[in-house]
């Protein structure tokens, strides 16, 4: 190692088949820089090995099975660093999982590396809630109490860590570090430039289907995403059968070609793959476009040949405004409400937790089609104002990483590496 790499364990929700995430960890790595060593966690980690394979020096570990090799690991680093994402909220019921399950595996992790590997923590550009119970807030800060360097992406965030105590700084989206270049692999060799999939344009043409004669009119391309994971699982099938009488209803008015957008494919129950095409039976009438995504190119590539996406998740949103494509925000929690917000597109969004009204829901959609060129401009205006945010947020958290110092200790012996102040 040279004297500006460090040893840096980085966690996160990595090897999930999640575009979003693994698209989190590029841009962590490449914007803290390719000097470092690092140790990165996956659930999968032949697909992180590859994904990550010639670009960065890096060792993966497995999730769940190599957890005494992850505190070792922790014992022999300069610093961990968790990068992005909601990491710290409780769970949804329609997770299946224990509410508390997630903030219990990070405090048992931070309070090792804490007291016992006695390394500097780094949380950045995380997501801190939603945590409603008492329980959950005591978890909370009790994680963060321990983390030396907190920037959290946005206010709901910022507000549940001031209830418990504890001051953040609030920091913006790490992908908005990103340009609309680097998202479409304009020079990264391990990407085709017609796109990774059967398609010229990403797509399996031959399973494509319409039950309808194509109209004479040029159809509105749309990028479709759903999630499953909403915070009120009890309104999923009742949000699905509108949103189904609202893209026919927009359809009436402007012919609509949909291109399924799944940002996570297998790993779980209910993934977007298995969502979309459910959500294609319910309308027939729609020619329906499905699309096999590996990776963050494919889905800005889709993304960029539609011209406007509606969508749950958050970086779909976010590659799509890098791109310059306007969205029809379908908020499912409180980090897309925010996001929303963030790029000014409240007026084109709508809570997808509770009944909505078709015909209004429908009116905005056209209106969105009908000023896309505008609206696609607007958000990619925005959109580079907060890649400057992000981008010096960055060059903060590198000179913190800088400022950590690397200390030589006797074999078996535990020394605590702090920031330089």
């Amino acid at each position: 190692m040279n004297d500006d790499s460090r040893r840096i364990v980085f966690l996160g929700t990595h090897g999930q088949r999640n575009i979003g995430d693994e698209l989190l960890l590029e841009t962590f790595l490449t914007q803290l820089g390719d000097q470092h060593h690092y140790i990165v966690n996956s659930y999968d980690p032949d697909f992180t090995r590859s994904q990550l394979q010639g670009r960065f020096d890096v060792d993966v570990i497995d999730t769940a099975r190599d957890r005494r090799r992850l505190l070792r690991e922790l014992l022999r680093c300069d610093l961990l660093c968790f990068g992005g994402g909601s990491i710290i909220k409780e769970l949804y019921a329609s997770t299946g999982r224990n509410a508390y399950s997630t903030m219990l595996m990070i405090l048992a992790i931070v309070t090792f590396t804490r007291r016992i590997a006695r390394r500097p923590i780094a949380m950045l550009n995380v997501g801190v809630g939603p945590i409603r119970s008492p329980r959950g807030l005591r978890i909370a800060r009790m994680i963060l109490s321990q983390v030396d360097e907190l920037t959290v992406r946005d206010a709901l965030s910022v507000a549940t860590c001031r209830s418990v105590g504890i001051e953040p700084r609030l920091a913006t989206d790490a992908v908005f570090s990103a340009d609309a270049e680097w998202l479409l692999g304009a020079n990264d060799p391990r990407r085709p430039a017609s796109g990774g999939s059967d398609g010229a344009d990403g797509s399996d043409e031959s399973t494509t289907r319409s039950s309808t004669p194509a109209s004479p009119r040029t159809p509105v391309r749309v990028a479709l995403n759903l999630n499953y994971d909403i915070e009120n699982a009890d309104n999923w099938e009742p949000f699905l059968s509108q949103l189904g009488l609202v893209l026919e209803r927009v359809h009436a008015a402007h012919p609509l070609e949909l291109h399924a957008l799944p940002m996570q494919k297998g790993f779980k129950q209910h993934d977007d793959v298995e969502v979309l095409e459910g959500f294609a039976a319910r309308v027939p009438s729609l020619r329906f476009i499905p699309h096999d995504l590996a990776a963050h190119l494919d889905a800005a590539r889709v993304i960029e040949s539609c011209d406007l996406l509606i969508s749950e998740r958050l970086h779909a949103i976010v590659i799509a405004s890098i791109i310059g494509r306007p969205s029809f925000v379908l908020a499912y929690d409180v980090k897309v409400r925010e996001l929303a917000t963030t790029l000014e597109l409240t007026p084109w969004s709508v809570d997808i937790n509770e009944p909505f009204d078709v015909t209004a829901v429908s009116d905005r959609i056209i209106g969105v089609i009908d000023q896309r060129v505008v609206l696609g401009a607007q958000v990619a205006q925005r959109s580079a104002e907060l890649r400057e945010d992000a981008r010096a947020n960055f060059a903060r958290a590198r000179q913190w990483v800088a400022r950590t110092r690397r200390r030589s200790r006797p074999a078996g012996a535990v020394a605590r590496t702090e920031p330089d102040e």
